[in-house]
């Protein structure tokens, strides 16, 4: 059996705690993408119709906060150990080509109708933010990555409340007439999230405040790196997840929480929510050393990305198989659900235990790859 490296304490160096949070999130998302029935789920199992926010919205966001922090510290670790930008530059880049590419196959599996394909989607975003947060951590000072970071956030916010749209006007923030949603329009014509089909929640404008996400995530990473002892570190996290949650609730006072538009105050608020879990996480996983609960999430996020991906395609398989049922032909998604789930509880627990079940499948894979030493890096 091999050794657990995330948990494993004779792993030098090694931020355990981030390996914990990384397959929570996955686990979460996967958890919140796969119920029984969208009508039936739980409304914090759902992401929030416009403003506003939900269990479901934290996911995403705090999946690309940890990019920012895991980034910090591995390039840190390189670059100390002699690789120079031009090597961390192509690792960024071939990285980000293969997350891309895996992002468009799930949007094209399984019919890959390429005429209607859709290009945005959330591996798409986390490979175009990754990389643009790579190119800034490594060519930029510290401070000039906070005065990016803050021009990210003020300049979109700029760009939506004041820039006129035809037809609308400017500072529209609906679902129809915002700036957003009307570069998306104009750019990605019949190339976006098909349960829209006029905008899409990974758009092209919206990005940039998503690798906002990522630099508070890196800007985590460089306290890590420079707080002196545990109880400064702890501090320094929650004191500045604190402050990012107040400043996320005051912004929305100005413009709503929104995740679709990845507003600036979904943004600030996100990060202090993930700052704040993190912490919670590094207190007991690194500090406290209290780790038996966290192993199953740790398996889960040795090999994030390719259950995300195995997740995707497993989804789509069980919705494209037909089956007889009485006097007409279902999905065996439907099947499975109907039949072995719906009759165990009310609807909504059904549909959550349908959920459940799809999480354990999965993590049942991560296990075996983790018992087989297969760790799949992108």
């Amino acid at each position: 059996m091999p050794s657990m490296r995330p948990l494993d304490s004779g792993s030098k160096g090694r931020l355990e705690s981030l390996d914990v949070f990384r397959g929570a999130t996955i686990a979460a998302m996967i958890l919140v993408n796969n119920p029984g029935s969208f009508q039936t789920a739980y409304a914090p199992l759902l992401h929030a119709q416009w403003n506003g926010w939900t269990f479901t919205d934290v996911i995403f966001p705090s999946f690309l906060w940890i990019a920012g922090v895991a980034m910090t510290l591995s390039f840190r670790k390189r670059m100390e150990r002699g690789e120079d930008r031009a090597a961390l530059v192509r690792h960024a880049l071939r990285r980000a080509a293969i997350i891309f590419a895996l992002g468009l196959f799930l949007n094209a599996f399984p019919h890959f109708q390429l005429a209607t394909l859709r290009i945005p989607g959330v591996l798409q975003r986390i490979a175009v933010c990754y990389l643009a947060a790579a190119a800034i951590v490594l060519y930029t000072s510290v401070r000039a990555q906070l005065a990016i970071l803050v021009s990210l956030l003020a300049g979109y916010w700029i760009l939506m409340k004041s820039v006129p749209v035809p037809g609308y006007g400017a500072g529209v923030l609906e679902p129809l007439g915002n700036l957003a949603q009307w570069i998306d329009s104009r750019v990605l014509a019949g190339h976006m999230w098909s349960h829209t089909k006029t905008w899409d929640p990974e758009g092209i404008l919206s990005t940039l405040p998503s690798i906002a996400t990522v630099l508070f995530g890196v800007f985590a990473g460089h306290a890590l790196r420079r707080t002196g002892g545990s109880t400064r570190t702890l501090l320094v996290l929650a004191g500045s997840g604190l402050l990012l949650v107040f400043s996320g609730e005051l912004m929305s006072l100005w413009f709503p929480i929104n995740k679709n538009l990845w507003s600036p105050s979904f943004a600030v608020l996100m990060a202090g929510i993930a700052t704040l879990v993190f912490t919670a996480c590094y207190w007991l996983v690194d500090v406290k050393r209290i780790r038996a609960w966290a192993r199953p999430f740790a398996i889960y996020g040795m090999n994030a990305i390719a259950i995300y991906v195995l997740a995707g395609v497993l989804a789509d398989t069980l919705n494209i198989l037909k089956v007889p049922a009485t006097g007409e032909t279902i999905s065996l998604w439907n099947w499975i659900y109907t039949r072995m789930f719906v009759p165990l509880a009310n609807p909504f627990n059904a549909s959550l235990l349908f959920a459940l079940t799809f999480v354990l499948l999965l993590y049942a894979v991560a296990y075996f790859l983790y018992r087989r030493g297969w760790f799949i890096k992108v």
